[in-house]
């Protein structure tokens, strides 16, 4: 049974637009030899790191979204660890709520609206009063001295 999967890697900064694109197209090549399926594939260029990783302060940051068995996945890491391009990659299967959030995501990127979160993520909550006292005692001062 296929499951969906979601992986992302991080490619060196030094790498030429071509040579990105080789290494992208090996990856999506590798996952669809072996019986995947590419959902979807997005691009997030070259940004900064959050901790230098070999000595590198920036990267290529590529997302692929794609269908695979779970044995799959073993090897598509080796293939990582293999490629001297790639510094840092993360793979994870996606539940059910997590495929419905991915594909709202989509949907809303390809009607170019950014950050909208999903009806029923998350319920506004009614405030009955607002709370301006405190119940706090006052604090008895030394006056010894």
């Amino acid at each position: 049974m296929l499951k969906q999967y979601e992986t992302v890697f991080i490619a060196t900064p030094v790498l030429s637009d071509a040579q990105m694109k080789e290494a992208v197209a090996k990856y999506t090549g590798f996952i669809t030899a072996n019986g995947g399926e590419i959902v979807y594939e997005e691009d997030w260029g070259l940004r900064q790191l959050a901790y230098p990783i070999q000595h590198k302060t920036s990267g290529f940051y590529y997302l692929i979204e794609f269908k695979a068995e779970p044995e799959f996945v073993a090897n598509l890491e080796i293939q990582y660890k293999r490629d001297e391009r790639i510094i840092r990659f993360l793979t994870v299967a996606l539940d059910k709520d997590a495929v419905a959030y991915a594909e709202h995501r989509r949907e809303m990127k390809a009607k170019g609206k950014t950050n909208v979160v999903p009806e029923g993520v998350v319920e506004e909550v009614e405030v009955e009063e607002e709370v301006t006292d405190y119940d706090v005692e006052p604090v008895e001062e030394n006056t010894e001295e």
